[in-house]
């Protein structure tokens, strides 16, 4: 039988029960309105209602409404975010409310991009003899996707000096270890391929030499004396981006504590489904084949050529298909999405 003004947010009175906000106020009892009480005195200054009227509130009190108790959403000491959680707007605002002025990250995976090749062009239709760079511009969503950024692109001529140069400056070679340097090309066994070579000359060591995948597989991964990572992609554009989705992006994931991703999950942390649709099965290597996911199933939408990044433009998805595929289910690397 007792209420006291109160503003939103103030500490409710020792004893409150229950708080009934001011829209539930009435001028006056109303007519067959039992349930409504008089709270004297309440609300002062309010035109029409002196300071000495009382004030009519009605409605069911409901034990505890619009009340918060310390502690009922978070309990002392419970994780609220795990590590690897992505710093977002909301997260800041979190954060803040539990009283954390700073919080523990890890830095970003810088990337520098190395676009190797006499014959590259970077704008315009080619000439003949010519190829535009079509990895270069995917690139940076790709790292930015997977939780890096991209933190300069150079281009380099044929010929090991001018790659050996760049590989040999800082920050790769000066202990810094959150550096990756990304090479276009250069990476399979021509005459003008020299990432071999140099990263033996620099004294790298070597961790990945080819995968037994395609497209892709004249992929590398090495560690230079001084920490960075190299990651030598196909020429090919669309050999480079299944390079760069089952090579660079887990490296990035890994150091920023997301190597989960971001896809649908399944127990194991990978995402599976059926084929709904005839693929070419290679008789040696995985083939990356893409698709887009459908009620039936995974469809392959075709143009899954090397050097065309068509299928993977029409695809949301990698179907990973092995050699002796017979119809099982296969496991589905996410492409990143539009934005």
């Amino acid at each position: 039988g007792e209420a006291v003004e109160i503003a939103t947010g103030a500490p409710a009175p020792a004893g409150a029960e229950a708080v009934l906000p001011y829209e539930h106020t009435i001028a006056a009892p109303p007519p067959g309105r039992p349930d409504a009480r008089a709270v004297p005195g309440a609300h002062p200054g309010t035109p029409g209602r002196p300071d000495a009227d009382p004030v009519w509130v009605g409605g069911a009190v409901e034990a505890g409404r619009h009340i918060r108790r310390r502690g009922e959403d978070i309990a002392e000491g419970a994780v609220v975010l795990g590590a690897g959680a992505m710093v977002t707007p909301a997260v800041l605002g979190l954060a803040a409310s539990l009283g954390h002025d700073t919080l523990r990250v890890r830095p970003q995976i810088r990337v520098t991009v190395l676009v190797t090749g006499d014959e590259v062009v970077h704008e315009g239709l080619p000439a003949p003899g010519r190829v535009r760079d079509a990895i270069g511009p995917f690139l940076p969503g790709l790292v930015e996707w997977a939780g890096g950024r991209v933190v300069g692109e150079t281009r380099l001529p044929d010929g090991p000096g001018a790659l050996r140069a760049a590989l040999a400056a800082p920050p790769f070679t000066t202990g810094a270890g959150g550096d990756v340097a990304v090479v276009c090309g250069a990476s399979s066994k021509g005459p003008a391929d020299h990432l071999r070579g140099v990263l033996a000359e620099l004294g790298a060591e070597l961790l990945v030499d080819g995968v037994a995948v395609r497209p892709g597989h004249p992929q590398m991964l090495a560690r230079l004396p001084g920490g960075g990572l190299v990651v030598g992609l196909p020429g090919n554009p669309f050999a480079a981006l299944a390079a760069a989705l089952t090579l660079l992006v887990p490296i990035i994931r890994e150091a920023a504590g997301t190597s989960a991703g971001t896809s649908a999950s399944t127990s194991a942390g990978r995402e599976t489904s059926a084929l709904a649709g005839p693929v070419r099965v290679h008789p040696r290597d995985t083939r990356l084949v893409p698709v887009r996911r459908s009620g039936r199933g995974a469809v392959p939408v075709g143009h899954d050529r090397p050097g065309s990044l068509w299928g993977a433009a029409l695809a949301d998805a990698l179907a990973v298909v092995p050699s002796g595929w017979s119809g099982e289910q296969v496991e589905l690397i996410e492409l990143p999405p539009g934005g």
